[in-house]
């Protein structure tokens, strides 16, 4: 298992708001990164807006295979250039950086082709459809001196941030569980289970905030669409030291719900992204145990019930503070907190769920050998 101090020997950012880039000591280069994005379907036109209302970054051109889409771009940004073959991006010299917002079974060859013609790569969740292909994107961006990040875009919410200052401070103390309820009803997605769709955000931030990898993960699904891929998933993550996480994840429910409980030995945390304010809410909660284990009929649990406070949050949009990462990193040659690597250990865990599933929920370990290297 990777801890805290394993990751920062990698190279991996372990401050608390590693988000420097919006009042950084550095001076900016004056070299404008101009951005190409691919795809204009659902999150693409969030990139694209997000880009274009930040210093330091200009979307010079849009690539869709639909051309209703590109009109709609054409109509709102007039100068940028638009097509529908996204190989005119790779070979537009202009182009410092690629964004990709498609369908998962695509991101593997797009953003090989982007590392490929020396463009740096923003990749939509999840990386890609398996490991090896994560991998080898992770292994081409390194060769090629090139920054390649992955859109975990909750990971750049102020709510995220503060769960994750939680814990790397220790006021929650030591961590025994992490339990997440994600459920909606729709949107079905052909190409992948639900768990690879809603469950991928979860596991994400989950990373982000424990800076912990399981050891092993036990994944129930089920579809209730003929020919389909799970509409409805229980996937439990097992960690070293009694740590625990579960997260429900479901197509199907007749209400919106994204709660995630975070219970530790000092405090419980409850994060609520669907709260207008309060989103995160720290309870002084909690139990003791007095007596020895020689005596179990003697041991006594006392519960300790304290006050409730709500932390103030950076309500900054998460994706204009992704945003500015990518291009700070970008301009400064820095490494992005949703990394290649970032992406590797989810996509790894969403393969092991996978395969559980598969066995009706039987346990399937992780190599973290090569992470922990």
């Amino acid at each position: 298992m990777t801890n805290i101090s394993d990751r920062a020997k990698a190279g991996f950012d372990t401050s608390i708001y590693p988000y420097s880039v919006i009042s950084s000591n550095k001076q900016s280069p004056a070299h404008t990164i101009n951005i190409g994005v691919i795809g204009y379907g659902y999150w693409g036109p969030n990139l694209v807006r997000s880009f274009a209302g930040i210093p330091g970054a200009r979307v010079v051109a849009v690539s869709d295979f639909n051309v209703e889409r590109l009109a709609k771009v054409q109509s709102r940004y007039p100068a940028m250039k638009v097509t529908t073959n996204s190989h005119d991006l790779f070979a537009d010299s202009q182009i410092d950086a690629i964004a990709i917002a498609t369908p998962v079974s695509t991101h593997f060859d797009l953003a090989l082709a982007a590392l490929q013609a020396g463009k740096h790569v923003l990749v939509e969740k999840p990386m890609t459809v398996n490991s090896q292909q994560a991998i080898t994107l992770i292994e081409e961006a390194k060769g090629r001196n090139l920054v390649l990040m992955v859109d975990h875009t909750f990971v750049y919410t102020g709510a995220v941030r503060k769960m994750r200052e939680l814990v790397a401070t220790r006021i929650v103390g030591d961590i025994y569980y992490y339990d997440s309820v994600r459920v909606n009803l729709g949107l079905f997605q052909h190409d992948v289970n639900v768990l690879w769709d809603l469950a991928v955000h979860d596991l994400s931030i989950m990373d982000y905030v424990l800076q912990l990898e399981p050891y092993a993960v036990s994944a129930t699904g089920i579809s209730h669409v003929p020919g389909e891929p799970e509409n409805i998933a229980y996937l439990t993550l097992f960690f070293e030291n009694n740590l625990i996480a579960h997260i429900h994840a479901n197509w199907l429910a007749p209400v919106k719900v994204r709660r995630t409980l975070l219970g530790g030995s000092q405090k419980m945390v409850c994060y609520d992204d669907l709260e207008p304010s309060e989103k995160v809410k720290v309870y002084d909660k909690g139990i003791t145990v007095n007596g020895s284990s020689e005596k179990v009929y003697q041991m006594l649990v006392g519960y300790r019930t304290g006050d409730m406070w709500a932390p103030k949050l950076d309500m900054t949009e998460a994706l204009q503070t992704e945003a500015l990462h990518f291009i700070h990193c970008i301009q400064q040659g820095d490494h992005p907190i949703t990394d290649g690597e970032a992406g590797l250990r989810v996509v790894k865990i969403l393969e092991a769920a996978t395969q559980s599933m598969k066995k009706q929920g039987g346990l399937v370990e992780l190599n973290t050998a090569r992470l922990a290297a």
